[in-house]
């Protein structure tokens, strides 16, 4: 029997543009690679790291970087120290075809780490600071790199082109080029910040309260910004960073370089430098050699990763080499290749971490199948990590075509595991439920349409999703949305603008998302996907279901109706959900709700492209003008048959909002 799992990454972008979207340049592939400290404990990480600096260590579940003790005893001992933890692998970061610049592909990244500088109230001055760093080696700081110079440089070497290193730096001593003794800023071979953001009006990172911040460092290989994010402990990421730059890492970094802190203490500036927690988020370029190695390519996306439901077309030459017969007549549905890292897993280790799909950890059902929770243990011997994840057992009986389950094969996906559920939840959930602030939900959909525009933009064949709604839309512990549930996505080849060239009938979809195009022409585009997600941002921001009617004065109105009707009437901002208070963000409110009918316009070439979408809901581009009064709907200029369009309403399959 034939067993074939494929690991399903959702699209993650932390709500802003996604990080993890080109699967190539030119030659360049890449895998994606996560490594995750919530804490630090010495005798399972020591090993996954180098300790530059006499006093670097892991103590207290925390990465130390100078002396960690407030002891007076030993204040001696704090004076003109400095410190280096590198993460022991080096990354590829960039990758040339033959040298040639323009076909340089970089990679993005992005590194979440919770820090701590402390100091004692005996003390008389806090000093120096802390910076994450991107270096060329895992050697010693340079000598006497104490003070100013953050265990990065020193007074011979600062601003040497050949340091070859970037830097964020959370500076605590005010020397002439700074802006003050509280600041972040980005150093490029240098502690002389190309740019540094004054932190005074917002946090005080050496308070002796013993506060501790959570930073995040997002980098763009494509556009090449680099966003720094900052906020106290257990707040979510603030929807606008700190610090913003353009940077082509490449024209400073080593192509294999390495992530990790450093830090120092001056005389008589002294504070404890610790790091509590860390992620990193990282595309992996491969080599040649590991690309020869992959038997079965399944790619999923970055900064956000995502789903594909493959028929692989190798995994059923493999089922008749092994049984010696002929197979039985399979539909295509299709070739999803999206990019991402591929994995496999065996049939037991699903079984086990489900405890043999028991019911107890059965999540929900679908259309498809039924979800499981299950727990990956992982032990080696200097990492413990369970991971828990989501596994969708497919049902042969679901499934029409026979590509899915060929010859008594099984198929299962594996998720990342979203401990917040959907969005369908949060927004229609039990009075106990929380509700979503704004800016959860503009966190929300600042994700969703990322995603849309990763599935459009981001890869050699468009990918329709077909099902955007609430239900598919996943939260982790942070609210980051992650777009799920690609049972029904399809790619379509370039010069193609539908999946029905696939062998698939009908309209599947959910009433009040399915564009009004695809009952006349039985097909999918990237313009009915962008009316699905005009659907979500009406849902998201007036917390009422598209599918559902809404009474007004003695009539009855669909959602996107009865939201054009306030429109047309000059009070748009009443269709926001009443929960909500959102006096200081009316301007927001507004902008959402146009840009939702905007995406609901009848006529599909009216509708705005994904990159605008992305821009209006960053607010660097304008909404696009939307009449008072809704268009009605204009057949396509190639209009079937009567007899052929009655054939494809028969054959339409939609089901309700809240159906799998």
């Amino acid at each position: 029997m034939l067993l074939l799992v494929i690991i399903f990454f959702t699209i993650t972008t932390h709500m802003h543009l996604l990080q993890y979207s080109t699967t190539s340049a030119a030659a360049a592939s890449f895998d994606h690679k996560t490594i995750s400290f919530s804490s630090f404990v010495y005798e399972r990480d020591h090993g996954n790291f180098t300790f530059a600096g006499e006093n670097t260590t892991i103590d207290g579940g925390a990465l130390q970087l100078t002396p960690d003790t407030a002891h007076m005893r030993f204040i001696d001992h704090y004076y003109n120290k400095s410190g280096r933890i590198m993460y022991r692998h080096p990354f590829r970061l960039f990758s040339d075809d033959d040298g040639n610049r323009n076909n340089t592909y970089l990679v993005s990244f992005n590194s979440t780490f919770v820090i701590n500088l402390y100091k004692s109230p005996a003390w008389d001055i806090s000093g120096h600071g802390l910076a994450f760093v991107i270096a060329p080696n895992d050697s010693f700081p340079p000598e006497s790199s104490y003070g100013q110079w953050l265990g990065l440089t020193n007074a011979f070497t600062d601003g040497n082109k050949a340091n070859h290193f970037v830097a964020i730096e959370f500076d605590t001593v005010k020397q002439g080029f700074d802006p003050d003794d509280n600041h972040l800023g980005l150093n490029i071979n240098s502690v002389v910040s190309r740019k540094n953001v004054p932190l005074k009006d917002n946090y005080n990172i050496t308070l002796s309260d013993g506060n501790s911040y959570t930073v995040w460092v997002q980098y763009d290989g494509k556009s090449k910004l680099m966003q720094v994010f900052m906020d106290r402990e257990g707040e979510t990421m603030p929807q606008k960073p700190l610090l913003k730059e353009t940077i082509n890492l490449k024209d400073y970094l080593k192509p294999e370089s390495y992530f990790g802190f450093s830090a120092s203490t001056g005389y008589p500036h002294i504070q404890l430098n610790c790091v509590r927690s860390w992620t990193l988020d990282i595309d992996v370029i491969q080599t040649k050699k590991e690309k020869d190695r992959k038997w079965l390519v399944i790619s999923a996306g970055v900064g956000v990763p995502l789903v594909a439901v493959l028929l692989v077309l190798c995994a059923i030459a493999y089922v008749k080499k092994r049984r010696s017969r002929v197979a039985e007549p399979h539909h295509n549905l299709g070739k999803l290749r999206l990019p991402g890292m591929p994995r496999e897993f065996k049939y037991k280790e699903l079984k086990k971490a489900t405890n043999n799909f028991h019911e107890s950890m059965r999540l929900g059902e679908g259309g498809f199948g039924i979800v499981y929770k299950g727990i990956i243990h992982h032990n080696d011997q200097y990492h413990v990590d369970n991971t828990q994840i989501a596994v969708k057992k497919f049902s042969r009986d679901s499934i029409k075509s026979k590509g899915w389950c060929h010859e008594k094969g099984k198929l299962l996906l594996v998720y990342d595991f979203m401990p917040n559920g959907s969005l369908e939840k949060y927004l229609y959930g039990t009075s106990e439920q929380v509700t979503l602030n704004w800016n959860h939900r503009y966190k929300i959909l600042t994700g969703v349409a990322s995603a849309v525009y990763y599935l459009q933009n981001e890869y050699d064949q468009k990918v329709v999703h077909r099902d955007l709604k609430a239900s598919n839309i996943l939260l982790d512990a942070d609210f980051n949305a992650r777009l799920g549930d690609f049972g029904l996505a399809r790619a379509i080849e370039n010069e193609r603008n539908s999946y029905a060239e696939h062998g698939l009938v009908g309209v599947p979809g959910t009433m009040g998302y399915v564009a009004p195009e695809c009952f006349h022409t039985g097909k999918a585009t990237p313009e009915s996907d962008v009316f699905g997600f005009g659907a979500v941002v009406l849902e998201v921001v007036c917390g009422r279901s598209p599918g559902n009617m809404i009474p007004h004065q003695q009539h009855a109105y669909t959602l996107v109706d009865w939201v054009w009707m306030l429109h047309r009437e000059g009070h748009i901002q009443d269709a926001v959900d009443q929960r909500l208070n959102i006096n200081s963000v009316v301007d927001e409110a507004k902008r959402l709700l146009l840009l939702g009918l905007a995406c609901s316009h009848p006529i599909a070439s009216e509708r705005p492209k994904t990159e605008d979408i992305l821009q209006i809901i960053s607010g660097t581009s304008t909404v696009p003008y939307v009449p008072q009064f809704k268009p009605a709907f204009t057949w396509p200029s190639t209009s079937p048959p009567i007899s052929m369009f009655d054939s494809i309403l028969s054959s339409i399959t939609l089901s309700s909002p809240g159906s799998g």
